[in-house]
């Protein structure tokens, strides 16, 4: 053999060594879909998803567990229960993804619970805030909130804080109907009086009917949720232009102050009043190492409970590549996620071994404006909260 043929040989094995290489990473490679809404007018939570995760593995060193990670992302649009499980049925037979994330809307995490069942496909929850949820699959975990875990807190705050008559305003779909059940059975249970309970279409962008009739019901208080986005907007534009803030009717609410939005809101947002899992304002070195995460691979990143619901799933889905040495295994990976505890952007968390719901702190938070700026400031800590609505 020549020279000039010898040479060519050394060079095709190595290009064949370097491709087997190649190919060998790419096989090691974890992937992860992510699900939520990257068009239509919830897109800002795909946004939220994306930053939250990726920032993860970037402070991990781009790598988890030693793992490179392939993120596939599949856009639901919004509340769309048949599209997401088609798409999350492609991502389990066709991409084969290890883990699943994401989930903005109660419907469509119900509507994929007997595929991921089916598939021991490891998932997520990072919004998704329906107690049931996690009862309709083994192998669902959620890193979010429930509203039954946030409003419970409200009811008893409300009550010593010597509101009696209070009216409800929700979203008519699934989370809606969890939080008006929950403010409703625990303010009772505090001696307090829902004078009416109002259910508003997920499709409303005119808010003033309703706010009309809250005015009109003689409460102290209005406890309202709605999902993020714009019907926060509209909603406290209603209550205030509707003068319900000036005659002393008190805003009671969830993640209706939302970092997202909360600018936009203005100085009328000044006092409201929530009770929720996380504020960016929270004072916490890991919630100092999280914005700084966020901010490094996006200056314009949005550190809210969406991002952090993100950041806190890639750490348990971290936690179940760890215990299974990356290889595929649902069951071990459950296993390893049911006894996870640490300190979050949002304060020390565990994950519930029985409901595999995360238990966390719930804060009672005012708008104020800090630096020329609102913020959600934590003027209470009521401490661990469980999901009370898993219990019901």
């Amino acid at each position: 053999m020549n020279r000039i043929a010898r040479r060519w040989c050394a060079v095709a094995s190595t290009f064949v060594v370097s491709a087997s290489f190649a190919l060998g990473a790419q096989a090691q490679a974890i992937k992860v879909g992510i699900v939520g809404p990257f068009s239509g007018p919830f897109a800002h939570y795909g946004t939220l998803f994306k930053n939250g995760v990726e920032s993860y593995v970037a402070s991990q060193g781009g790598k988890i567990a030693g793992k490179d990670i392939e993120f596939i992302y599949r856009d639901t649009g919004g509340p769309n229960p048949t599209l997401t499980k088609t798409l999350v049925q492609e991502l389990i037979v066709k991409d084969k993804v290890d883990y699943l994330g994401g989930f903005v809307f109660t419907p469509n995490a119900f509507a994929v619970a007997p595929l991921i069942q089916q598939s021991q496909t490891p998932t997520v929850i990072f919004n998704a805030a329906t107690s049931a949820i996690t009862d309709k699959s083994e192998f669902f975990i959620r890193t979010s909130y429930t509203l039954w875990q946030v409003t419970v807190p409200m009811a008893q705050w409300a009550a010593k804080s010597n509101l009696k008559k209070v009216v409800t305003a929700v979203t008519d779909y699934g989370p809606g109907i969890d939080a008006e059940t929950a403010f409703k059975s625990e303010f009772a249970k505090q001696g307090g009086t829902v004078v009416e309970s109002i259910r508003m279409p997920i499709s409303t962008t005119d808010f003033s009917p309703f706010v009309q009739r809250i005015k009109a019901s003689g409460a102290q208080a209005v406890y309202t949720f709605l999902p993020g986005g714009p019907p926060n907007l509209g909603f406290v534009k209603a209550y205030n232009e509707n003068g319900l803030a000036k005659s002393g009717i008190r805003f009671l609410g969830t993640a209706e102050t939302d970092e997202f939005d909360l600018q936009k809101f203005g100085d009328t947002a000044i006092g409201l009043t929530t009770a929720f899992h996380y504020s960016a304002a929270h004072e916490s070195p890991a919630n100092k190492k999280f914005i700084e995460a966020l901010k490094k691979r996006d200056s314009n990143a949005v550190a809210n409970y969406a991002s952090v619901g993100a950041w806190d799933g890639m750490y348990v889905i971290h936690k179940m590549i760890e215990a299974t040495g990356g290889q595929r295994d649902g069951l071990k990976a459950l296993v390893a996620a049911r006894s996870l505890q640490w300190e979050s952007p949002r304060g020390p968390v565990r994950i519930d071994a029985k409901t595999r719901h995360i238990v966390q702190n719930v804060y009672l938070r005012t708008v104020e404006k800090v630096g020329g700026a609102l913020v959600n400031k934590e003027v209470q800590n009521f401490g661990p909260q469980i999901d009370y609505g898993l219990d019901k």
